[in-house]
């Protein structure tokens, strides 16, 4: 099994979360993913940053983390955040994001919230 990392530090800005879809298709490409899954998770990364941004401290930095174990991905989306919360899991944007990605996970800490989203390649043996 190959285990490999990619991470991207970018401004907490909308305009640069393009930047992270991109990549995102790039580390899903890699790994064989579908072409329909590869956009459910440029949309998946997306919905996060979105969820993220909206609490971001101004001139703060958003990490974006890729871990590829073949056949699994792992994507965690960070935020510094003056006072960090977990999102709302009643919204429409956790529901469209849940059914994108995959399995979510949210997490807190004194400075940041971070958002984990885990898929596996379809048709991957388990």
């Amino acid at each position: 099994m190959s285990r490999h990392q990619v991470a991207l530090t970018v401004p907490a800005d909308s305009s640069y979360v393009a930047l992270l879809r991109a990549t995102t298709a790039g580390v899903a490409a890699r790994l064989d993913f579908t072409l329909d899954d590869i956009d459910d998770l440029r949309l998946a990364v997306d919905e996060a940053c979105g969820l993220l941004l909206r609490q971001a401290r101004p001139e703060s930095t958003l990490f974006c983390g890729f871990r590829m174990a073949e056949p699994h991905l792992s994507i965690d989306v960070t935020a510094q955040a003056d006072s960090p919360r977990l999102p709302p899991r009643d919204g429409f944007a956790w529901t469209v994001l849940t059914s994108l990605a995959g399995d979510v996970h949210a997490s807190v800490d004194e400075d940041s919230v971070t958002l984990t989203l885990s898929r596996k390649r379809e048709g991957a043996t388990p």
